[in-house]
């Protein structure tokens, strides 16, 4: 466990470097991002194979995330149950509400549309946004916490995919005692597991 002194020098480290990833990604060709979006929808399609009948958990992009909507539609249309993330309240694990093509959708927390309605359901799979990951797959996020926090509080654990551009890798984002890595990343270039991994 990393002294006082020691994991504030990394929460301020990961903050200029989350500014930073922001940024470089915002910078890219709105084209370039659509390009890369469609590759890693190709790539999620190979690691997660047929998820007809499975709950899949996905997210509404935002701040230039990879737009991944369309693959959403393609998903639900080969029968998969899709449901995108909802802040319920501040330092409180997420949940996750049934979304489909057409659903009612509400501003949520910074905005992000969530849907109106819906069940909230458990997903087999997260499909999680990254700000930066490194080669063990550790996930540097917002810094809200959100999806550390709903991870450690689900009792039956899904497999859980970062998804971020290329541009996002970083040597190791230090990670700290609450971090949990994800099983997978894709980006546009492919999928990669943990160094070490089998």
């Amino acid at each position: 466990m990393p002294d006082m002194h020691r994991r504030a020098e990394i929460m301020q480290w990961r903050k200029a470097e989350r500014q930073h990833r922001i940024a470089a990604r915002l910078a890219m060709p709105a084209e370039e991002r659509r390009r890369h979006a469609s590759a890693m929808a190709r790539h999620l399609t190979e690691a997660l194979g047929d998820v007809r009948g499975r709950t899949v958990g996905v997210y509404w992009p935002f701040r230039g995330e990879p737009n991944l909507r369309p693959w959403m539609e393609q998903i639900h249309a080969s029968g998969a149950l899709c449901a995108l993330p909802v802040v319920v309240e501040r330092h409180a694990p997420l949940v996750f509400r049934r979304w489909w093509p057409g659903a009612t959708m509400l501003s949520g927390v910074w905005n992000i549309p969530v849907p109106a309605e819906g069940i909230d359901v458990m997903p087999d799979v997260v499909v999680s946004p990254v700000v930066g990951f490194d080669p063990a797959c550790y996930r540097l996020g917002y810094g809200g916490g959100f999806y550390d926090r709903t991870l450690a509080a689900m009792a039956r654990q899904p497999r859980v995919i970062g998804v971020g551009f290329a541009l996002a890798a970083i040597a190791t984002i230090h990670p700290l005692p609450h971090d949990i890595p994800m099983q997978a990343i894709v980006t546009e270039r492919g999928c990669s597991v943990p160094r070490g991994s089998a």
